[in-house]
This record gives C-alpha cells, sequence and structure tokens, in this order.
C-alpha cells in the first residue's frame, strides 16, 4: 500500500480506540487471583493494557512477531557514525544466517524473525543539505512498513537496523519536540567526544536548512528521517488499526513512531517502550511521550533487541493473569 502524507493523517484521525472494557475484565478478575492487590506491579498494567489493545478477554500470545528495517543514510557523509554504511548490509547477511543477537532473543522468545531492508544500495540524501526521502520516497517506505504486519500476531516488536540512525533518530526528535541539539545526540555505535560533536552540529545543520518545514511531523520525517524509520511509523499504525500491541525497542524505534503522537494525540497508546536505551536522548523523548519503558539495561545495541527482552515481561504478565486461579477458585482464604 502506498500512503500519502493525506491518508495518514486521514488514518489517524479515525484511530480504533483499545477496548475499555476487556481492560476492566482482566482488572477485575486480577483483584481477585490468589495474591495481595498490586503485588505483580507493573505486569497487572501489562496485562490489562495488553486485553485492551487487542480487544479481547483473556488477552493471549501465541503468534509474537519481531519485525527489524534496515536502511542507509546519506547524512553517513557527515562522519556521524564509527562504522560504514558497508555495515548495514553486513548485519543484514548475519540476521540471515541467525549470528545476530535478535536471532537468539527471538528464538528464546518463541517469536518469528523477520528483516526488511528498504534500498540498502540507495542511501537516503544527506539531509543537512537536502530533504533526505522524496515525497513518493516516504510514501513508499511507510506503505511498505504498513503491509509488513502479520493480522495474526497477537504482538508486535519493532525495531531497526541502519548506520547513521541515531542521528536522524535525533534530528527527528529536535524537529518534533524542540531544545537544543545537543539535548538529542550521544555516541551511538561508540563515537568519542569529538565523534558526538561532529554529530550534534550535523543535527544543527539539518534544522537550520529545513527550518519550518519541520513544524508538521509527516514531513519532518521526510526530510530528516530514514526509509526504516518510516517502515517503523508504518507498521505500527497498521498494528493500532488491526488492534495488536506493540513493544518499542529504542531510540530511533521510539523517534520514528513519535511522528505518529505529534500528529494525533492518542496514537501511540497500543505501544510501550521495551527498554531504556544508553543513547541519551531516549529518556528525554520518552518522557516528552509520557512513557516509562519496561527495562533498563544499558542496551544499546538497536536491533529490536531491548524490544525482545521486555516481550518476556508481557509474556510473564499474561501468563500469570491467565494461569493463576482466583481465591474462591483455590478455596484460599482472603484474610481480614
Amino acid at each position: 500500500m502506498i500512503l500519502n502524507q493525506d491518508a495518514i493523517v486521514r488514518q489517524l484521525e479515525n484511530l480504533p480506540h483499545l477496548d475499555t472494557d476487556s481492560a476492566k475484565r482482566t482488572i477485575a478478575r486480577e483483584a481477585n487471583l490468589t495474591k495481595p492487590a498490586g503485588s505483580l506491579g507493573r505486569l497487572e498494567e501489562l496485562s490489562s493494557w495488553c486485553a485492551a489493545c487487542q480487544g479481547r478477554y483473556p488477552p493471549r500470545l501465541e503468534n509474537m512477531e519481531i519485525l527489524v528495517f534496515a536502511g542507509n543514510h546519506g547524512v553517513t557523509e557527515q562522519g556521524v557514525s564509527a562504522f560504514p554504511p558497508t555495515v548495514t548490509r553486513q548485519m543484514v547477511a548475519n540476521f540471515a544466517d541467525g549470528g545476530a543477537a535478535i536471532n537468539q532473543l527471538a528464538e528464546i522468545q518463541g517469536a518469528k524473525l523477520s528483516v526488511i531492508d528498504l534500498e540498502l544500495d540507495r542511501p537516503t540524501a544527506n539531509f543537512t543539505v537536502a530533504s533526505a526521502m522524496s515525497t513518493e520516497e516516504l510514501a513508499s517506505a511507510f506503505g511498505t512498513g504498513y503491509d509488513a504486519l502479520n493480522e495474526e500476531a497477537d504482538v508486535l516488536v519493532v525495531g531497526e537496523m541502519g548506520i547513521g540512525n541515531t542521528t536522524s533518530a535525533a534530528a527527528l526528535s529536535c524537529a518534533l519536540f524542540g531544545g537544543r541539539p545537543a539535548d538529542w545526540t550521544g555516541p551511538g555505535t561508540g563515537l568519542d567526544a569529538a565523534g558526538v560533536a561532529v554529530k550534534t552540529r550535523a543535527v544543527a545543520a539539518a534544522m537550520k536548512f529545513h527550518g519550518k518545514n519541520l513544524d508538521n511531523p509527516l514531513e519532518a520525517l521526510k526530510r530528516v528521517g530514514g526509509r526504516e524509520m518510516a517502515a517503523m511509523a508504518g507498521v505500527v499504525l497498521s498494528a493500532r488499526c488491526s488492534g495488536i500491541p506493540v513493544i518499542l525497542d529504542g531510540f530511533v524505534a521510539t523517534a520514528a513512531v513519535a511522528v505518529l503522537e505529534r500528529t494525533v494525540c492518542g496514537a501511540l497508546d497500543h505501544c510501550v517502550p521495551g527498554h531504556l536505551s544508553s543513547e541519551p536522548g531516549h529518556r528525554l523523548l520518552l518522557n516528552k511521550l509520557g512513557k516509562e519503558p519496561l527495562l533498563d539495561l544499558g542496551m544499546g545495541l538497536g536491533e529490536a533487541s531491548g524490544g525482545a527482552v521486555a516481550l518476556g515481561l508481557l509474556r510473564c504478565a499474561v501468563a500469570a493473569h491467565n494461569g493463576m486461579a482466583t481465591f474462591e477458585e483455590a478455596a484460599v482464604s482472603r484474610g481480614n
């Protein structure tokens, strides 16, 4: 499906609501399970959130999908990464061979992993001097993501691979939420202080070059984002329309889908951040979105790795809720 900006906005303005009845049923049973009230903490919240997103009770997690989108970025011409763009394709090959971290994490979680590359041999333009994508390129990448969704999935984990994409994430976050470029930039794949300064200057140059054109969230995605970022936004919108909860990976994935929230408030109600990235801009971005990560493990790998680890928490939440007995079922006294 090719989705232009007007079509994307129309979908966002007509999003299905989360199912409050399913959430209420989950909460009501949770209160009667054989444990002190609230003793499972955020796991209790996760089970009711999952039911609300899926629009059914009880929630279930039989089909778990992990999607990793890969793209290359012209801004690497500015020296913003410690690795060359060729590493993106090499890592995609590593995914296919089963040799990456995400392969092991997907297997242990029992999730299906799919990797989708978006024209790796044709990087986006250098966004310090041009729009990263044309209108047509944005629509195509967004549509690729939208169509990548397996509508039979019970949960989706979204991540990425792309040398230079933390620079795009920093620029997009700065465009969406303001602040200084330095607030959003970090070491990415291992830059030293001098490298981070180069990266910060690239983000500042983009803000100056594109100016007021960045005020529109989707236009900002086109101008300073990447194809894999547009695809992540597309699949997350598709998941909302299909009643599928989403676990987001780190900084890049969160920046990509923040475009949806900045277009229509509440567009990310079906999303939870899997973890807090080691990239410093991620905490600021989550604060702007009003979202709390499930984990803080100092991870900064990308490739949906943090989201895949967090998937285990959601599995625990649903298993505990669905499998535990109530006080009445187990003939356990509630006490005073």
